[in-house]
């Protein structure tokens, strides 16, 4: 007989939380229920993510999107992900009365040192599957950015690598030109 594994809840996960099952200080992440310890946070992710959500609330101020930083999107009934950075649809509230779910997001932003590899292979897909309508994976490393977009079937349709000096325009917010210098540091 095969080994049984034991899939948590987003509501399992916040009751272990509740209860001080899990140490409020790690860094976790709930990905179709299992839970994931998070690699620490390096200078150049800590720089990447700090410069990004500010300059996407210089551009895009209050009115228009709500920046979240390292918090949890609700992706479904088994997955919690921390993204870096989330552009969110603005609510009167703030997220006071719930976690943020995958319809009210804009873009999601995970910045990579050492996960990557990670990011591409367990995270994105369920950005796809949850219908997120864009994801940008920042290689800290190598200074460029991979950009997802309109998924369909789970999948992402459009992909492409940016780098400084190339612009690009929000699937959001089309009629913004963001110029990639902007965010991305020199190599």
């Amino acid at each position: 007989m095969g080994l049984t594994t034991w899939k948590f809840t987003v509501k399992d996960y916040h009751k272990m939380a509740e209860l001080g099952i899990l140490n409020p200080d790690e860094r976790l992440e709930l990905i179709d229920g299992d839970i994931y310890k998070m690699s620490p946070i390096g200078r150049r992710h800590a720089a990447y993510v700090t410069r990004i959500a500010n300059q996407l609330m210089k551009l895009l101020g209050s009115d228009m999107s709500m920046i979240n930083v390292q918090n949890p999107i609700v992706l479904n009934d088994l997955s919690e992900p921390a993204p870096d950075v989330s552009l969110l649809k603005p609510r009167e509230d703030q997220y006071f009365s719930g976690l943020p779910q995958a319809a009210d997001v804009y873009l999601l932003i995970e910045v990579a040192e050492s996960s990557l590899e990670s990011d591409c292979s367990e995270k994105l897909p369920r950005y796809g599957a949850a219908s997120i309508p864009e994801v940008w994976l920042i290689n800290a490393l190598t200074h460029q950015l991979e950009c997802y977009r309109h998924p369909e079937n789970g999948r992402y349709r459009d992909y492409q690598t940016l780098e400084r000096g190339d612009s690009l325009r929000l699937v959001a917010f089309p009629d913004l030109l963001i110029h990639l210098d902007s965010l991305l540091f020199e190599g």
